[in-house]
């Protein structure tokens, strides 16, 4: 699946991160203090989405996650789902590291989704809500899911995977009767990212290009502006302009060895997950003639950080944003290190 990830990324988006990683005695990313429970009064709600509406006649109590990410929002909101959905990596229990203290000692059944959704073992969990908003659900997944129990899909109007992580933030929160408390948890992610461009002045203006860590089928894939770089824009730099050109489709970039030259930026992320992708990007081309990278303003990330970009949500973003802002006030002062993080 991590083959595929940056054509699966390609799908739709425009949008962008969050995260947590943390020491505390009670993590960061959890949810807003006071909160736990659904707005008074607030079921049976009713919660409109792609294919129609559904209503949850009742607080539910066992949830199932059938789409790439939304057990972090789950979890941030306090709810431990009895089944999650693996998209890649191998983590234990499909949870990351910036969410596994959040999930504490529960094991949710694992789905899996490369035969399609596993319907009998879904149905096996005896669900009270379905959450699929970044799932790519068709009408007759939809209709199967819901024979289940009540399934709530992507915002009307979004694409099938990687909508707004706002929007799928609310949606998650919609459907447990906490709208208000998914808003808070968009509103701190925001204010963070915000607060972050505050305090480096110097990042405004910056041209940044994202890339993945390593060559697929001869092409790096790299990100245009719009297509999961707010994680960037969001702090004040510029994406690289002209990525476009190579990109027909609207998906990522696909920059052959002869056409590295074009990455050229003032800072340049590459979401490198082993030891092994960051040398094989190294002797990719002639990537070590671009000036970011022999003066020491390339980032590399760590299989981590890399799968914080590309999850896109509340939670992820704000580990993206602990990890990368020192990883890129050294990259724009000349000082990153041409390593793989250990």
């Amino acid at each position: 699946m991590r083959r595929h990830l940056p054509l699966l990324l390609g799908v739709v988006l425009t949008v962008v991160l969050a995260g947590c990683g943390s020491e505390d005695s009670e993590p960061r990313g959890a949810a807003p203090e006071g909160s736990g429970s659904p707005e008074a009064g607030a079921f049976p709600v009713t919660v409109e989405h792609i294919h129609g509406e559904t209503t949850i006649p009742e607080q539910p109590t066992r949830v199932v996650s059938v789409g790439l990410t939304e057990q972090d929002t789950l979890l941030q909101l306090g709810v431990i789902p009895v089944g999650v959905t693996e998209w890649y990596g191998e983590q234990p229990f499909a949870t990351w590291p910036w969410a596994r203290d959040l999930l504490g000692d529960a094991e949710p059944e694992v789905l899996r989704t490369s035969n399609g959704f596993e319907f009998e073992k879904i149905a096996a969990l005896e669900p009270d809500l379905i959450v699929g908003t970044n799932a790519g659900i068709t009408k007759k997944d939809y209709e199967l899911l819901s024979a289940i129990a009540p399934t709530v899909t992507n915002v009307p109007g979004s694409p099938g995977y990687f909508s707004s992580w706002q929007d799928q933030a609310l949606q998650v929160a919609r459907a447990l009767g906490r709208e208000e408390d998914g808003q808070a948890l968009v509103d701190d992610v925001e204010t963070a990212y915000a607060d972050a461009a505050a305090a480096h002045p110097e990042w405004e203006g910056q041209t940044a290009t994202f890339s993945q860590g390593a060559p697929y089928d001869g092409s790096l894939y790299v990100y245009p502006d719009g297509l999961n770089t707010d994680f960037l824009t969001d702090l004040g730099f510029e994406i690289t302009a002209g990525l476009e050109d190579f990109s027909p489709d609207g998906y990522q970039a696909q920059i052959s060895a002869e056409n590295v030259g074009r990455m050229e930026a003032d800072v340049i992320v590459f979401a490198t997950e082993s030891e092994e992708q960051f040398q094989e990007l190294q002797d990719f081309g002639t990537i070590g003639n671009l000036d970011a990278v022999s003066e020491n303003r390339a980032v590399y990330t760590d299989e981590v950080l890399a799968g914080a970009i590309y999850f896109i949500t509340p939670l992820s973003l704000e580990y993206v944003l602990d990890e990368l802002t020192p990883m890129l006030e050294l990259a724009t002062a000349g000082e990153a290190p041409r390593s793989y993080p250990n």
